[in-house]
C-alpha cells in the first residue's frame, strides 16, 4: 500500500509544480536574470547528473571505465565530432577498458 501513497504524492506534486509554472506572470519570466537561469539550469543539472553517474558508487568516489568513456567523449566533443560519433567513442572506450581490466 505504501507504493500507492508514493505514486499519489508524486502525481499531486507534479500537478502542483505544473500549475505553479502556469500561474507565474509573464512579466516575471521575461526578466533577464530569469532568462539566464532558465538557459543555464538544464546544463548544470545535466552536468551534475553525468558526474554523479560517472564517479559515484553509492557513497564512494570511483574512477573506472566510465571515467575513461567520459574522457573519450570529451575529446570527441573538443574535436567537434558528430553526436553519434561522440556516443560511439564513449561506448567503445568504456567497453575496451572493461575488457582489459576484467
Amino acid at each position: 500500500m505504501n507504493i500507492w501513497i508514493a505514486i499519489g504524492v508524486t502525481a499531486v506534486g507534479c500537478y502542483v509544480v505544473k500549475l505553479t509554472g502556469l500561474l507565474v506572470p509573464a512579466g516575471v519570466l521575461e526578466r533577464p536574470l530569469v532568462r539566464r537561469l532558465a538557459a543555464l539550469l538544464p546544463v548544470a543539472l545535466l552536468a551534475a547528473l553525468t558526474a554523479q553517474q560517472t564517479f559515484a558508487d553509492g557513497r564512494l568516489l570511483v574512477v573506472d571505465a566510465k571515467a575513461a568513456g567520459l574522457a573519450a567523449a570529451a575529446v570527441a566533443l573538443l574535436l567537434r565530432a558528430p553526436f553519434l560519433l561522440v556516443v560511439g567513442a564513449a561506448v567503445v572506450v568504456t567497453a575496451g577498458v572493461r575488457a582489459m581490466t576484467g
